[in-house]
Protein backbone atom coordinates (compact mmCIF):
# COMPACT_ATOMS: atom_id res chain seq x y z
CA UNK A 1 0.00 0.00 0.00
CA UNK A 2 1.60 3.13 -0.94
CA UNK A 3 0.51 6.73 0.48
CA UNK A 4 1.78 8.27 -3.14
CA UNK A 5 -0.12 11.79 -3.27
CA UNK A 6 -2.23 11.64 -6.69
CA UNK A 7 -1.86 15.09 -8.49
CA UNK A 8 -4.20 15.90 -11.24
CA UNK A 9 -2.19 18.25 -13.58
CA UNK A 10 -3.74 21.62 -15.11
CA UNK A 11 -3.59 20.00 -18.53
CA UNK A 12 -6.08 22.87 -20.21
CA UNK A 13 -3.74 26.03 -19.10
CA UNK A 14 -2.36 27.47 -22.20
CA UNK A 15 -4.57 25.89 -24.53
CA UNK A 16 -7.93 26.91 -23.05
CA UNK A 17 -7.32 29.66 -21.11
CA UNK A 18 -3.46 31.37 -20.10
CA UNK A 19 -1.92 33.84 -17.88
CA UNK A 20 -3.36 36.61 -20.21
CA UNK A 21 -6.68 35.62 -18.98
CA UNK A 22 -9.94 33.28 -20.40
CA UNK A 23 -10.61 34.35 -24.16
CA UNK A 24 -14.52 33.73 -24.21
CA UNK A 25 -15.73 33.25 -21.15
CA UNK A 26 -13.59 35.25 -18.30
CA UNK A 27 -15.56 38.64 -18.02
CA UNK A 28 -18.52 37.17 -17.32
CA UNK A 29 -17.86 34.39 -15.01
CA UNK A 30 -16.07 37.14 -12.85
CA UNK A 31 -19.40 38.44 -11.87
CA UNK A 32 -20.43 35.42 -10.41
CA UNK A 33 -16.92 35.08 -8.44
CA UNK A 34 -17.05 38.45 -6.78
CA UNK A 35 -19.85 37.08 -4.99
CA UNK A 36 -17.31 35.12 -2.88
CA UNK A 37 -17.00 35.20 0.65
CA UNK A 38 -13.44 33.54 1.26
CA UNK A 39 -13.71 34.64 4.97
CA UNK A 40 -16.59 32.32 5.56
CA UNK A 41 -15.68 29.76 2.81
CA UNK A 42 -14.04 26.21 3.69
CA UNK A 43 -15.35 24.21 1.17
CA UNK A 44 -15.81 24.43 -2.60
CA UNK A 45 -18.21 21.58 -4.63
CA UNK A 46 -17.25 22.15 -8.24
CA UNK A 47 -20.12 20.13 -10.73
CA UNK A 48 -18.85 20.02 -13.99
CA UNK A 49 -20.63 18.24 -17.01
CA UNK A 50 -18.52 15.08 -18.66
CA UNK A 51 -17.71 15.80 -22.49
CA UNK A 52 -15.85 12.88 -22.98
CA UNK A 53 -17.01 9.82 -21.64
CA UNK A 54 -20.11 8.30 -21.04
CA UNK A 55 -21.69 8.48 -17.31
CA UNK A 56 -24.44 7.45 -16.29
CA UNK A 57 -24.46 8.68 -12.65
CA UNK A 58 -21.69 11.17 -11.03
CA UNK A 59 -18.49 10.56 -10.77
CA UNK A 60 -15.19 11.39 -8.57
CA UNK A 61 -11.51 12.17 -8.92
CA UNK A 62 -8.56 9.40 -8.21
CA UNK A 63 -6.75 12.69 -7.33
CA UNK A 64 -5.94 13.71 -3.95
CA UNK A 65 -4.00 16.96 -5.52
CA UNK A 66 -5.49 19.69 -8.32
CA UNK A 67 -2.45 22.04 -9.60
CA UNK A 68 -3.66 25.34 -10.88
CA UNK A 69 -1.69 28.10 -12.28
CA UNK A 70 -1.96 30.09 -9.20
CA UNK A 71 -1.33 27.57 -5.99
CA UNK A 72 -2.09 23.42 -5.89
CA UNK A 73 -5.81 22.99 -4.47
CA UNK A 74 -6.76 19.94 -2.20
CA UNK A 75 -9.01 17.77 -2.17
CA UNK A 76 -11.38 17.16 0.85
CA UNK A 77 -10.89 13.47 1.41
CA UNK A 78 -12.94 13.28 4.35
CA UNK A 79 -16.20 14.23 1.95
CA UNK A 80 -15.42 12.24 -0.75
CA UNK A 81 -15.48 9.15 1.89
CA UNK A 82 -18.74 10.26 2.78
CA UNK A 83 -19.75 10.19 -0.75
CA UNK A 84 -18.28 7.02 -1.75
CA UNK A 85 -20.24 5.20 1.03
CA UNK A 86 -23.45 6.25 -0.71
CA UNK A 87 -22.69 3.81 -3.37
CA UNK A 88 -24.14 6.42 -6.06
CA UNK A 89 -20.72 7.48 -7.21
CA UNK A 90 -18.11 5.93 -9.86
CA UNK A 91 -14.15 6.90 -9.68
CA UNK A 92 -12.75 8.48 -12.98
CA UNK A 93 -9.60 8.19 -14.43
CA UNK A 94 -7.13 10.24 -13.99
CA UNK A 95 -7.28 10.35 -17.89
CA UNK A 96 -10.84 11.08 -17.89
CA UNK A 97 -10.09 13.40 -15.30
CA UNK A 98 -7.33 15.88 -17.19
CA UNK A 99 -9.08 14.90 -20.52
CA UNK A 100 -12.17 17.25 -18.95
CA UNK A 101 -12.40 20.74 -18.83
CA UNK A 102 -15.64 21.48 -17.59
CA UNK A 103 -13.95 21.24 -13.86
CA UNK A 104 -10.63 22.67 -14.22
CA UNK A 105 -11.98 25.98 -15.98
CA UNK A 106 -13.48 26.95 -12.86
CA UNK A 107 -10.14 26.19 -10.58
CA UNK A 108 -7.88 29.31 -11.64
CA UNK A 109 -11.29 31.63 -10.43
CA UNK A 110 -11.66 29.85 -7.11
CA UNK A 111 -8.10 29.74 -6.35
CA UNK A 112 -7.98 33.14 -7.08
CA UNK A 113 -11.10 34.35 -5.09
CA UNK A 114 -9.79 32.32 -2.75
CA UNK A 115 -6.19 33.35 -2.04
CA UNK A 116 -6.53 35.38 0.93
CA UNK A 117 -7.66 32.06 2.68
CA UNK A 118 -5.57 29.50 0.45
CA UNK A 119 -4.31 27.46 3.27
CA UNK A 120 -8.16 27.19 4.91
CA UNK A 121 -10.27 25.84 2.53
CA UNK A 122 -10.43 22.48 -0.04
CA UNK A 123 -12.12 21.67 -2.60
CA UNK A 124 -14.58 18.58 -4.19
CA UNK A 125 -14.56 17.95 -7.43
CA UNK A 126 -18.00 16.02 -8.87
CA UNK A 127 -18.08 14.85 -12.54
CA UNK A 128 -21.87 14.70 -13.45
CA UNK A 129 -22.94 12.52 -16.29
CA UNK A 130 -26.10 12.21 -18.38
CA UNK A 131 -28.49 11.80 -15.63
CA UNK A 132 -32.19 11.01 -15.62
CA UNK A 133 -34.23 13.02 -14.18
CA UNK A 134 -35.01 10.83 -11.27
CA UNK A 135 -31.27 10.82 -10.71
CA UNK A 136 -30.90 14.42 -10.61
CA UNK A 137 -33.16 14.23 -8.06
CA UNK A 138 -31.10 11.98 -5.99
CA UNK A 139 -28.22 13.59 -6.28
CA UNK A 140 -30.30 16.82 -5.71
CA UNK A 141 -31.11 15.31 -2.22
CA UNK A 142 -28.08 13.84 -1.26
CA UNK A 143 -25.90 17.06 -1.81
CA UNK A 144 -28.48 19.41 -0.34
CA UNK A 145 -27.05 18.97 3.09
CA UNK A 146 -23.84 20.02 2.02
CA UNK A 147 -25.63 23.37 0.10
CA UNK A 148 -27.27 24.20 3.59
CA UNK A 149 -23.99 24.40 5.07
CA UNK A 150 -22.69 28.68 5.16
CA UNK A 151 -19.42 27.14 4.77
CA UNK A 152 -19.42 25.45 1.61
CA UNK A 153 -19.53 27.16 -1.67
CA UNK A 154 -21.38 25.34 -4.87
CA UNK A 155 -19.85 26.37 -7.62
CA UNK A 156 -22.20 24.96 -11.45
CA UNK A 157 -20.26 24.72 -14.34
CA UNK A 158 -21.75 25.39 -17.75
CA UNK A 159 -21.91 27.27 -21.07
CA UNK A 160 -25.49 28.12 -22.46
CA UNK A 161 -26.27 27.96 -26.36
CA UNK A 162 -24.03 26.38 -28.76
CA UNK A 163 -25.40 27.36 -32.06
CA UNK A 164 -24.53 26.28 -35.51
CA UNK A 165 -24.09 23.72 -37.66
CA UNK A 166 -20.79 22.39 -36.42
CA UNK A 167 -23.13 22.25 -32.60
CA UNK A 168 -25.71 20.81 -34.93
CA UNK A 169 -28.10 22.92 -33.49
CA UNK A 170 -29.70 25.90 -35.23
CA UNK A 171 -33.05 26.71 -33.49
CA UNK A 172 -34.19 30.26 -34.79
CA UNK A 173 -37.14 32.36 -34.31
CA UNK A 174 -37.40 34.50 -36.62
CA UNK A 175 -39.81 37.39 -34.69
CA UNK A 176 -36.93 37.87 -32.56
CA UNK A 177 -35.19 39.21 -35.25
CA UNK A 178 -31.19 38.80 -36.23
CA UNK A 179 -30.09 34.96 -35.11
CA UNK A 180 -28.22 36.27 -32.53
CA UNK A 181 -31.01 37.83 -30.82
CA UNK A 182 -33.06 34.82 -30.81
CA UNK A 183 -30.28 33.23 -29.58
CA UNK A 184 -30.53 36.13 -25.98
CA UNK A 185 -33.80 35.24 -26.19
CA UNK A 186 -33.77 31.73 -26.21
CA UNK A 187 -31.18 31.86 -23.28
CA UNK A 188 -32.94 34.32 -21.23
CA UNK A 189 -35.81 31.92 -21.26
CA UNK A 190 -33.88 29.39 -19.47
CA UNK A 191 -32.32 31.59 -17.22
CA UNK A 192 -35.55 33.03 -15.99
CA UNK A 193 -36.72 29.68 -15.41
CA UNK A 194 -33.83 28.68 -13.91
CA UNK A 195 -33.94 31.92 -11.42
CA UNK A 196 -37.66 30.59 -10.77
CA UNK A 197 -35.98 27.30 -8.93
CA UNK A 198 -38.02 24.98 -10.41
CA UNK A 199 -36.29 21.59 -11.42
CA UNK A 200 -39.26 20.37 -13.44
CA UNK A 201 -40.15 23.53 -15.62
CA UNK A 202 -36.24 23.38 -16.84
CA UNK A 203 -36.36 20.29 -17.42
CA UNK A 204 -39.49 21.08 -19.43
CA UNK A 205 -38.04 23.94 -20.77
CA UNK A 206 -34.97 21.69 -22.27
CA UNK A 207 -37.71 19.04 -23.88
CA UNK A 208 -39.23 21.38 -25.35
CA UNK A 209 -36.13 23.99 -27.18
CA UNK A 210 -33.82 21.13 -27.00
CA UNK A 211 -31.26 24.13 -25.95
CA UNK A 212 -27.27 22.68 -26.07
CA UNK A 213 -27.14 23.63 -22.14
CA UNK A 214 -24.12 21.95 -21.68
CA UNK A 215 -24.19 21.85 -18.06
CA UNK A 216 -28.13 21.18 -17.73
CA UNK A 217 -27.53 18.15 -15.86
CA UNK A 218 -25.42 20.05 -13.14
CA UNK A 219 -28.04 22.66 -12.95
CA UNK A 220 -30.54 20.04 -12.68
CA UNK A 221 -28.69 18.51 -9.62
CA UNK A 222 -28.72 22.09 -8.48
CA UNK A 223 -32.40 23.00 -7.99
CA UNK A 224 -32.97 19.51 -6.74
CA UNK A 225 -31.03 20.17 -3.78
CA UNK A 226 -32.65 23.82 -3.65
CA UNK A 227 -36.29 21.69 -3.83
CA UNK A 228 -35.05 19.73 -0.70
CA UNK A 229 -34.04 22.84 1.00
CA UNK A 230 -37.46 24.79 0.21
CA UNK A 231 -39.14 21.54 1.95
CA UNK A 232 -37.37 22.86 5.17
CA UNK A 233 -38.64 26.21 5.17
CA UNK A 234 -35.03 27.34 3.70
CA UNK A 235 -35.66 30.78 1.58
CA UNK A 236 -33.45 30.92 -1.55
CA UNK A 237 -33.15 33.11 -4.52
CA UNK A 238 -30.44 33.06 -7.68
CA UNK A 239 -30.02 35.60 -9.89
CA UNK A 240 -28.12 36.06 -12.72
CA UNK A 241 -25.59 38.93 -13.19
CA UNK A 242 -24.54 38.90 -16.28
CA UNK A 243 -24.99 37.48 -20.08
CA UNK A 244 -22.37 37.47 -23.01
CA UNK A 245 -21.86 35.55 -26.33
CA UNK A 246 -18.79 34.51 -28.25
CA UNK A 247 -20.15 35.94 -31.19
CA UNK A 248 -23.14 37.46 -32.40
CA UNK A 249 -24.46 34.77 -35.62
CA UNK A 250 -26.33 36.48 -38.35
CA UNK A 251 -25.85 33.86 -41.07
CA UNK A 252 -26.43 30.11 -41.13
CA UNK A 253 -22.15 29.83 -41.68
CA UNK A 254 -21.99 31.36 -38.19
CA UNK A 255 -21.08 29.83 -34.88
CA UNK A 256 -21.23 30.78 -31.34
CA UNK A 257 -21.45 30.12 -27.68
CA UNK A 258 -23.48 31.81 -25.02
CA UNK A 259 -21.78 32.98 -21.30
CA UNK A 260 -23.93 33.20 -18.11
CA UNK A 261 -22.88 33.78 -14.79
CA UNK A 262 -25.20 33.55 -11.65
CA UNK A 263 -25.21 33.22 -7.97
CA UNK A 264 -27.57 31.69 -5.58
CA UNK A 265 -27.91 33.47 -1.95
CA UNK A 266 -29.15 31.00 0.56
CA UNK A 267 -31.24 33.34 3.58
Amino acid sequence: MSNRVVCREASHAGSWYSASGYTYCGACAAHAYKQVDPSITRRVFILGPSHHVPLSRCALSPADIYRTPLYDLRIDQKVYADLWKTGLFERMSLQTDEDEHSIEMHLPYTAKAMESHKDEFSIVPVLVGALSESKEQEYGKLLSKYLADPSNLFIISSDFCHWGQRFRYTYYDESQGEIYRSIEHLDKMGMGIIEQLDPMSFTNYLKKYRNTICGRHPIGVLLNAVAELRKSGLEMNFTFLNYAQSSECRNWQDSSVSYAAGALIVH
